[in-house]
């Protein structure tokens, strides 16, 4: 389903692919739709304030192949800009036919187009770090990030986001985490040049690696842009109830944090800015 937002007739469109490798609970669905369309909701608010304002088209797959999904052709991207994948209850690291096929899809589509832009949230920063290379798996102490934590900034970070603060703060929701990041030898010759930096924009103190970045090519957030209180809270409850997350005590916290704010939003700006202005200038 195409969905358009253009603010002014001269605004810039960013024309973006969501990947969806989940579904969201079903009063989440109810209220927000699917995932794609909470990431075109809240780039589009995005977009609405970013100064100048930025447009946002974007086209929904849900790519779970053996939940009734399909994996896009690399031609199905043609009219794009970039890709989104959006976070999962699957894990980055597995052999499922579908998440292997994912990955030869997104390795063809980045030799195939430099120009592409590559965002992943969560399972897709994981993903993506995968597909360059990085090592991904549970965290060594086997607990959660939950709820709504501190990122601590890099200069990276700070310079991307246009933050005069060394800190932003958005909501967790995640075990498994990118354990070694990837590197232009990791990813090899076929996919970066040997000088191409891959640089880490913030950690927490669970997360060493909350996001990858190379100008005009990638951007990854461990953590949720687009989450609000419900949809926080129901998260938490289907990972509970799943068995996933066993600490209930912390679970029972981090929901209780699932009201204050965040800077999903100024990220986002950040992500779109990418788009049009060259090494976010």
């Amino acid at each position: 389903m195409d969905q358009t937002y253009k603010p002014t007739p001269s605004a810039p469109i960013i024309r973006l692919m969501v990947l969806e490798t989940d579904t969201p609970h079903p009063d989440t669905y109810s209220a927000r739709g699917s995932f794609g369309q909470i990431v075109h909701a809240h780039f589009s608010k995005a977009g609405r304030a970013h100064h100048p304002p930025l447009g946002v088209q974007t086209d929904q797959v849900f790519v779970v192949s053996e939940q009734g999904g399909r994996i896009p052709t690399v031609q199905d991207f043609d009219h794009f800009d970039g890709l989104l994948i959006t976070g999962s209850v699957y894990d980055a690291h597995g052999k499922n036919p579908w998440i292997l096929e994912l990955l030869e899809l997104l390795r063809t589509l980045w030799i195939k187009r430099p120009d592409f832009h590559f965002l992943g949230v969560c399972f897709g920063h994981q993903l993506l770090a995968r597909l360059l290379g990085g090592s991904v798996g549970p965290t060594p102490s086997r607990d959660w990030e939950l709820g709504h934590c501190r990122i601590e900034l890099t200069p990276v970070g700070q310079h991307i986001f246009h933050m005069r603060e060394d800190h932003i703060h958005l909501h967790q929701m995640h075990q498994d985490q990118v354990i070694s990041p990837p590197t232009a030898v990791s990813a090899g010759p076929e996919m970066l040049s040997p000088d191409t930096e891959i640089s880490c924009w913030g950690h927490s103190e669970h997360t060493p690696i909350q996001g990858l970045y190379i100008p005009n090519r990638l951007f990854t957030t461990q953590a949720h842009l687009a989450f609000d209180e419900d949809m926080v809270k129901r998260q938490i409850q289907i990972r509970v109830d799943g068995g996933g997350i066993k600490d209930l005590e912390h679970a029972d916290q981090a929901a209780e944090t699932a009201h204050l704010e965040h800077d999903g939003v100024e990220v986002a700006k950040a992500i779109l800015r990418s788009f049009v202005y060259d090494n976010d200038e």
